[in-house]
């Protein structure tokens, strides 16, 4: 009887403890997430930190990105491995401190080839940190009907709160750039530092992992591509969205060497780009209401004005019109693409997860992750290879015009395999 008394205030005492640390990480994640959900202080002069202080071309920065991409295919399955050895905590850990390190190894790069490494740190910290830092929260709110609510109010009033914080530090970064140009990197890598110093205060919530074998996470993945070949609708929504992400990166380029085309000055870019991110922001919580709208007509929305917007840009580019009328025509197709960038990375994921249990989600996200990565690359390293034997007019015309054509048959092709109601699908088609 006293062995069972002081076991029950073991059991007792081991719930107090999971609960406090429960607690600990609901209180600490808004905080955590503030600040270290991406990069401050960093996107909207990391271009112009490239080609003017790295002296490497628009065409090389391009690349920059591609390679940023193809190495978080590369990594996908030991990032998977590794969080499945030593845990979320310890992975989330030693990412912001790689992340942190990444931004110093670009201030210090020499050549190409360096800037090239600190690409693979980031890609590294990317993908644990994707994978771990919403878990962190997920698996400390209590299991129950209001779990997923709990954790879209939590997880929503951070990211607003990021937003907000990313437009005052964009700003910044264009006028501080103007000051030096390693200002902005050194607040964004003190940021980060901060970041990596809050995710140790996290506890782990399971500590016995579970073993995962590369065979085990090989068969995972095997199973998604099954899955997506055989599904004519999984298999259209996957090269619609690598083709989409490809367009969405090559354009964060591709807009900043048409402001310099124009000749905007420096200090302003930060100012547009805090804007511009302010738009995608709005739109992105009326994503309900466009699918609502467009229904099975969504992705024609998001993806062809798009397209077309990047093609009208560089068409204006040639007609060499005054920048009074060319400088607002072009800013209102930025904020074209901002607005349907907005919405689309919430539907996407919607549409993928249509039709799938838990597990099968799983599995189709991890090939669907290795897909996009490698796809996008090709494409960035497509865009880069015209950039870099035309100038921006015409790189932006003929990106625009392929993406258009493209996005117009694809589209013609999806209207039979995507958007349909679930009595229309066949039994594979339901996962």
């Amino acid at each position: 009887m006293e062995t069972t008394i002081e076991e029950v205030k073991e059991v007792s005492e081991e719930e107090k403890e999971l609960e406090r640390k429960k607690k600990k990480n609901i209180k600490l994640y808004p905080f955590y997430r503030t600040f270290a959900w991406d990069l401050l202080f960093y996107y909207a002069i990391i271009y112009l930190f490239l080609t003017v202080e790295k002296k490497i071309t628009a065409a090389e920065v391009l690349k920059f990105d591609a390679f940023y991409l193809f190495f978080k295919f590369l990594m996908q399955i030991p990032c998977t491995l590794l969080i499945q050895k030593i845990g979320k905590r310890k992975s989330l850990i030693i990412a912001n401190f790689v992340m942190a390190f990444h931004i110093l190894v670009i201030m210090f790069s020499v050549n190409f080839t360096m800037l090239l490494g600190s690409q693979v740190l980031c890609a590294f910290a990317f993908i644990i940190k994707g994978t771990c830092e919403s878990d962190m929260l997920y698996d400390s709110l209590e299991h129950g009907e209001k779990r997923g609510v709990n954790f879209a109010k939590i997880d929503g009033r951070a990211t607003s709160f990021y937003y907000f914080i990313d437009a005052v530090s964009a700003v910044l970064a264009g006028f501080l750039f103007v000051v030096n140009s390693y200002i902005p990197m050194i607040l964004c890598f003190f940021f980060l530092l901060f970041s990596a110093f809050l995710s140790r205060k996290f506890e782990e919530i399971h500590k016995e992992e579970r073993k995962m074998k590369i065979r085990e996470e090989m068969k995972n993945i095997r199973y998604g591509f099954r899955s997506i070949v055989h599904s004519k609708r999984l298999r259209s929504l996957l090269i619609f969205n690598a083709m989409f992400v490809g367009l969405i990166k090559i354009l964060q380029n591709l807009r900043n060497a048409v402001l310099i085309e124009v000749g905007m000055p420096k200090q302003y870019f930060g100012v547009i780009f805090a804007f511009l991110g302010i738009v995608s922001g709005i739109a992105a919580k009326y994503q309900g209401k466009i699918h609502k709208k467009h229904r099975n007509k969504t992705l024609s929305f998001l993806s062809l004005p798009t397209a077309v917007s990047c093609l009208l840009i560089g068409v204006l580019l040639l007609c060499h019109i005054r920048k009074e009328i060319t400088i607002p025509c072009i800013f209102l197709l930025f904020v074209v693409q901002y607005t349907m960038k907005g919405p689309y990375y919430v539907l996407i994921k919607q549409y993928f997860n249509n039709f799938t249990t838990s597990e099968k989600r799983i599995k189709i996200a991890t090939s669907n992750n290795l897909c996009e990565n490698a796809i996008a690359s090709c494409l960035i390293f497509g865009a880069s290879f015209i950039l870099g034997v035309v100038p921006i007019a015409y790189t932006t015309m003929i990106v625009g015009c392929i993406f258009t054509i493209s996005f117009v048959l694809l589209l013609d092709y999806m209207r039979n395999t995507v958007g349909l109601k679930p009595e229309q699908y066949s039994k594979k088609e339901i996962l």
